[in-house]
């Protein structure tokens, strides 16, 4: 699905690049077609540079001419953002948050009256290089095409699913924070093939090779996961004896444990931006 109008980025900071640059490289849009507000002129200069869109240091342009607009600012700004811009938001405009965290019952009552439609999205860091996980829940009188518009964005920069709003803290806490887990995982890799005398390049080499190669594996849906293991785990082997150490430290509880945690923050927070810092829930 192409883009017959303008789409705005509200926002020019790593995730919007990312979106930019996926949608300009699946052919959705063209350079011209985009329009970013960013207040920081080094982020303006870059996203010229890079990707010939037009960049202004605020946002009246953009909610002027575009239909559908990306929210692409941290969490604590976006009630100054929308209510600066309640005035020139009408009817007309698709509005794709990706703030984390914000919920739409907040988008939507910063907008109250506006008749604008909102989508809210939790997408994740690998959509910078264009294999990123993303769910998206729509608000209110969202239409099948706003869908189909917004799924088009983020399929663009990796894969999308529609879940209910309800779902999208345990994405927060499995794909939003899912990343720093695998990151921490192959940082331990590293530091053990360091530790059993491998020279650090190698260790490196060796760990991220290993883990692109079992993700592609994986990824390939014909065995599960637990088959797979079991391919590499012969008897009275090697493997075993390492998955032995990990199942004494409880290594599957602890990943498990952190998806839960992340989930359980994600709602707290969600709640304290409904309700108020002031809140004692």
């Amino acid at each position: 699905m192409g883009f017959s109008g303008k789409l705005g980025f509200i926002g020019g900071g790593l995730m919007a690049e990312a979106l930019i640059k996926g949608i300009l490289g699946a052919g959705l849009a063209e350079a011209g077609q985009i329009l970013v507000a960013d207040p920081s002129n080094e982020r303006q200069t870059v996203l010229q540079k890079e990707y010939k869109v037009a960049t202004f240091s605020d946002a009246a342009t953009v909610w002027t001419e575009c239909k559908v607009v990306v929210l692409a600012v941290k969490p604590q700004v976006i009630g100054s953002v929308l209510s600066s811009s309640r005035e020139m938001i009408h009817a007309e405009h698709l509005i794709i948050s990706i703030a984390a965290g914000i919920p739409l019952s907040v988008l939507e009552g910063a907008v109250s009256g506006r008749g604008c439609r909102m989508i809210r999205v939790m997408p994740n860091t690998p959509a910078i290089v264009l294999k990123g996980a993303s769910a998206l829940s729509p608000g209110q009188g969202v239409t099948s095409e706003d869908m189909g518009v917004a799924t088009s964005i983020f399929d663009a920069v990796g894969v999308s699913c529609v879940l209910e709003e309800s779902y999208l803290d345990a994405v927060t806490g499995l794909s939003g924070s899912g990343p720093a887990y695998v990151f921490t995982f192959i940082e331990a890799l590293i530091d053990g093939g360091v530790k059993v005398g491998l020279a650090r390049p190698v260790a490196q080499s060796l760990a991220l090779q290993t883990v692109l190669g079992s993700v592609l594996l994986a990824m390939e849906g014909t065995r599960h996961p637990a088959e797979l293991r079991a391919m590499v785990t012969s008897p009275g082997g090697t493997t075993i004896a390492g998955l032995h150490e990990l199942e004494k430290g409880a290594f599957r509880a602890l990943v498990t444990n952190a998806v839960e945690a992340a989930t359980n923050r994600s709602c707290e927070l969600g709640r304290l931006v409904a309700t108020g810092p002031d809140s004692s829930k």
